[in-house]
């Protein structure tokens, strides 16, 4: 096999860095394409990978990145028409047989998705046939906020330090901007926070701002109900796309299928994830594409889930296989109250995102906290999780945070689950809300006790609610809310699996 690179015209002419793999041997191949931010160089690995099993492999430098040249605007840029002049190429080169999958992970993902799910009139030769999305970034607003409005404001910061507004990538710049200001993330107001960051990191975000403008959400799920062509979505329980990832896949107007393994943002890569949960995903890439191309894919949704680090797989459409069940708030058989049911959410003293410690019991109630009872058996979980919750603020915007927790035998605490939604309304007034706590996928063993959290922020992870009313990204004063949980009518909504029917993730994929 060969690889090279060579310039791929825009339809501007801007020459777009590629470098191409081809298999040996002259005969056409299908081809897979990855447009990616990140540099193309760190997918020579997964270009020999896909030649070795016969496919064409591209991966290319998005405008205004690394080897192409342009303006780099994240998601509002040039991918849509610059991804469907790459596929014409592609499919008019003498290597090429003409089928084209698009593939991608994270923001690379977006790029294939976008080009994917182009205008209903767009030229031939220019959408894929077939689309692999992995962990993916659906847009602007979809990744700088939780689909029940509160920021994600740790992850932004990151991500901006670390690629917004330059050529290359610094994935370090975060931590050390704070390490040389601590309270950075503290920076009020938000949408001033690049003006900060800019002291401790030598250059300008003059693209932050852009960020928090961006409001509407949906519009590729929602473009993805129209779409035919077979779909591929990847995800992990621990990565914060997942409910995108599942959004996508559920909404999908093609042949649909669904892998969401116990692993974060980095899938299979992250060092933590579980030995027992491995899978090789480039063997199921390249199986599930020939299915595709091949038209072998019936045409339905369906997937699998991994419970937790067990080995096993639970199917994600086997009707009836999962019930939800409810723990009630307040109930010895549920959810026992410890303390909080009426606490202080001050912003000048938020709950953290990244401690797992709780207040004992007399300590300044920061937030409500239950427990319920050790589990009799082990408890498989696969599906929807919710926290249903009559709640009273007595400000006029208010962010409900549900974290939940599974503490073993030992008291080691393991998190597994979490949702942040705002509430508006008139101070004081009570109200039933709901907070989806994601997809679940582990397995509990007996002994487990489940710990939940409700409180008002979830600061760094999450921008801090004012509490005056006021915009988030634009407050610049802070007040204290008090709060109370009313555990009756509240309860924890868990999908316990009813029938122990698993799965094997590889033929479930690709049938």
């Amino acid at each position: 096999m060969t690889t090279r690179t060579v310039s791929v015209p825009a339809p501007d002419g801007t020459p777009l860095a590629t470098d191409v793999c081809l298999p040996d041997g002259t005969r056409p191949r299908p081809a897979v394409v990855i447009r990616t931010p990140y540099g193309r160089h760190a997918h020579r690995a997964e270009l020999r990978g896909w030649a070795a099993h016969g496919f064409a492999a591209l991966a290319q430098d998005v405008r205004g990145r690394h080897g192409s040249p342009g303006e780099w605007r994240p998601y509002r840029g040039h991918e849509r028409t610059d991804g469907a002049a790459t596929l014409a190429w592609v499919r008019a080169q003498a290597w090429s047989n003409g089928e084209v999958v698009a593939a991608g992970s994270s923001y690379a993902a977006h790029c294939a998705l976008v080009t994917a799910l182009a205008a209903p009139d767009a030229a031939p030769g220019t959408l894929p046939d077939a689309v692999i999305a992995a962990v993916p970034a659906l847009g602007l607003a979809e990744t700088a906020r939780e689909p029940g409005g509160p920021e994600r404001l740790w992850a932004r910061a990151g991500w901006w330090a670390a690629h917004g507004d330059r050529r290359d990538s610094d994935p370090d710049a975060l931590a050390r901007a704070l390490a040389h200001d601590p309270r950075l993330l503290e920076h009020l107001p938000i949408v001033r926070l690049a003006e900060r960051l800019t002291e401790s990191l030598g250059r300008e975000l003059p693209s932050w701002p852009g960020l928090w403008a961006a409001r509407g959400r949906g519009g590729l799920v929602a473009l993805g109900a129209t779409a035919r062509l077979p779909l591929l979505a990847v995800g992990g329980t621990r990565d914060p796309f997942a409910e995108d990832t599942a959004a996508l896949w559920h909404g999908w107007g093609g042949p649909a299928r669904l892998l969401l393994g116990p692993w974060g943002h980095r899938l299979t890569a992250d060092p933590a994830a579980p030995a027992r949960a491995r899978v090789n995903l480039g063997a199921l890439y390249v199986r599930w594409a020939r299915a595709a191309l091949a038209g072998h894919l019936e045409p339905t949704r369906h997937g699998v889930i991994a419970l937790g680090d067990s080995g096993r797989w639970h199917s994600a459409r086997a009707p009836g296989a999962s019930r939800t069940v409810a723990w009630p708030f307040g109930s010895p058989t549920g959810l026992r109250l410890l303390h909080g049911a009426e606490f202080s959410a001050d912003p000048d003293r938020p709950v953290r995102s990244d401690d797992l410690a709780v207040p004992a019991e007399g300590e300044r109630a920061d937030r409500c906290l239950l427990l319920s009872p050790p589990l009799p058996r082990p408890l498989d979980l696969a599906g929807a999780a919710a926290a249903r919750i009559n709640v009273t603020a007595d400000a006029p915007c208010a962010d409900w945070a549900v974290r939940l927790t599974a503490l073993d035998p030992s008291g080691r605490a393991d998190p597994l689950a979490f949702g942040i939604v705002r509430r508006t309304g008139p101070p004081g007034a009570a109200a039933d809300i709901t907070v989806p706590l994601g997809t679940l996928g582990r397995r509990l063993p007996a002994g487990t006790r489940l710990r939940a959290e409700i409180a008002g922020h979830h600061f760094p992870a999450h921008a801090r609610n004012p509490h005056t009313g006021e915009d988030p990204v634009r407050a610049t004063l802070l007040a204290p809310s008090r709060r109370t949980v009313n555990p009756r009518g509240s309860a924890l909504h868990l999908p316990v699996v009813a029938r122990h029917r698993h799965v094997e993730p590889e033929p479930e994929i690709c049938r």
